[in-house]
């Protein structure tokens, strides 16, 4: 009797230890031995482009009718879709940014986003703001290193779970740890971006114990950097494929460096990618890495198969939407599309007609002329001085009755060409309402400031325009300085203007607030802006072309 219970305890010792490793490690959902086909489409840094250009390229009516072609598609060959953004849906166009970005949010809703990153630029309002864009948005935003300082809690989700076709797919969600940097302080002070390599690896091993899921992917706003030299950046996707467990992350879906990744070689990413050419993927330490440009101009898919639990990319293309090129036709230069045509939803499109009629409204208001280009294009005034970028900085130092001005070139948005200048291109300009500052300092006070500043790296926004001001940079060290065409006194007191965002700390600069010379004017630079073109308009742009006052060595 005592034998057979013992024998019995036994037996169900064991049945219990078996159901409990049951539940520690459920079975798989799939079949074993059947292929199953899953495809991954994408977007990243849409930055207000829900509205179609001039030349009737990208815009989110066109992007939801590939979309749903796009479905029906894979849907009808069995297989199934997720659709995800990778971050900074905000800023960049002044219709959505006056809206908030309300169109942007319920597009994205009515096109089916599963998931988006947040980026950087979902920071350049206040939180309420962002909390209400939450509200717009019908799919998770998600940020797993985010933390509210205060309750030392994650503020957003930091993943989300899918099923698709038994197939359970944990997507997790990573912030670039620059947004503390470049994003606005006023708003972020109460927030910490920690290390997403380490939240990743935390995570992921928290999901395979809670989860159990068959694949993990990644929206990330991190930024693409070529075998991970990303310069004065946090480390992006590459970094983070890296750190990890090798294949323990399957697929990052990335944004924040706006560019289209595709690979010549491992390592070696394509310099000269054209709409419609073939396109590879980065894979790093087992991971798939993709990135589809900026704006809507591309729809990224990735075709996978899956089988046993093995995951592997089919296909990958970058479909190009509605993108034109310039070509010579008897003589004259006309665009032409890449691909055909994509049209409209209309659905869509009138639901964001009455968003795109609105801001109109207020924006095509002619404020001036110029007689030539303001340059401002991301990829001169983050290397050089140029004329919009001084033009601004007089602006600036003319409302504060400044000696001179500096005015970061991210900051500067975009190009006012020549010709009518309107409200439109003075907010595409300065989108981001910073309020202009002043600070009362001694000469010694200046040049070490200016020595932090004026020797910021090229190819990041905190490269500094000026005016007002003569130097000479060289090893790290500023010297030579002339303000108002006199030398720098050490013991004499200067008067210079510098955004609200960079005197509270942003892109690095000294922090300024706490200065006993330090002012907050109320004016918001793109009204400051706004009224100086008025009153200098018709505006020769010559007058404010850099001619060797800043000199770098």
């Amino acid at each position: 009797m005592t034998k057979r219970l013992i024998t019995t305890s036994a037996i169900s010792a064991a049945v219990l230890a078996i159901l409990v490793g049951c539940a520690s490690q459920p079975a798989h959902q799939w079949q074993t031995d059947k292929t199953y086909k899953l495809t991954v489409l994408h977007t990243n840094d849409h930055h207000g482009r829900f509205w179609q250009n001039k030349y009737g390229e990208y815009g989110m009516a066109a992007r939801k009718t590939l979309i749903d072609q796009l479905r029906t598609e894979v849907q009808q060959q069995g297989g199934s879709v997720l659709l995800f953004s990778g971050g900074d849906i905000n800023t960049g166009v002044p219709e959505s940014d006056l809206q908030h970005a309300e169109p942007d949010f319920k597009g994205m809703s009515k096109i089916g986003y599963d998931a988006m990153a947040l980026g950087n630029h979902e920071f350049d309002n206040p939180l309420e703001v962002l909390f209400k864009q939450e509200e717009w948005a019908n799919f998770p935003m998600l940020s797993a290193n985010i933390y509210d300082k205060a309750t030392g809690k994650r503020l957003f989700q930091p993943y989300q779970m899918f099923n698709k076709q038994g197939i359970k797919i944990a997507v997790i969600g990573l912030t670039t740890e620059d947004t503390a940097k470049i994003g606005n302080p006023e708003f972020i002070g109460g927030l910490e971006f920690r290390d997403p390599k380490a939240e990743a690896k935390q995570l992921i091993a928290e999901l395979e114990k809670s989860e159990h899921p068959d694949l993990i992917f990644a929206v990330t706003h991190m930024g693409h950097y070529e075998d991970g030299k990303r310069g004065v950046n946090a480390p992006g996707d590459v970094a983070l494929a890296r750190y990890l467990d090798e294949g323990s992350l399957d697929m990052i879906v990335g944004g924040h460096s706006q560019e289209p990744v595709c690979m010549e070689a491992p390592n070696v990413i394509k310099k000269n990618f054209e709409p419609s050419d073939e396109c590879q993927p980065d894979k790093q330490n087992g991971t798939y890495i993709v990135q589809a440009h900026e704006w809507g101009k591309y729809v990224g898919r990735a075709d996978y198969e899956f089988r046993n639990g093995e995951l592997n990319l089919v296909s990958y293309d970058l479909i190009p939407v509605n993108l034109k090129k310039k070509v010579k036709v008897n003589g004259e230069s006309q665009r032409v599309l890449y691909e055909p045509q994509i049209p409209q939803d209309q659905a869509m499109l009138d639901f964001l007609q009455r968003y795109q009629d609105k801001g109109q409204s207020q924006l095509n208001v002619k404020v001036a002329e110029t007689n030539g280009k303001l340059e401002g294009d991301r990829n001169v005034v983050r290397f050089q001085q140029t004329n919009l970028g001084r033009l601004i900085a007089t602006a600036h130092m003319e409302r504060a009755k400044a000696d001179f001005a500096v005015m970061n070139s991210g900051g500067v948005r975009d190009s006012i060409e020549a010709g009518e200048v309107t409200y439109k291109d003075v907010l595409r300009v300065q989108p981001f309402a910073n309020i202009i500052t002043y600070t009362d300092m001694t000469g010694a006070e200046v040049l070490d400031y200016l020595n932090q500043v004026a020797t910021m790296p090229v190819d990041s926004g905190a490269y500094a325009q000026f005016a007002g001001i003569s130097m000479t940079v060289q090893y790290g060290k500023v010297s030579n300085v002339f303000i108002g065409g006199e030398q720098l006194r050490l013991d004499d007191t200067y008067r210079f203007t510098v955004p609200s965002f960079n005197a509270a700390g942003g892109d690095g600069y000294p922090k300024l607030t706490g200065h006993p010379g330090f002012v907050n004017t109320g004016f918001v630079d793109a009204e400051v802006l706004k009224d100086y073109l008025q009153s200098h308009s018709p505006l020769d742009v010559n007058q404010y072309a850099p001619v060797g006052e800043v000199v770098y060595k």
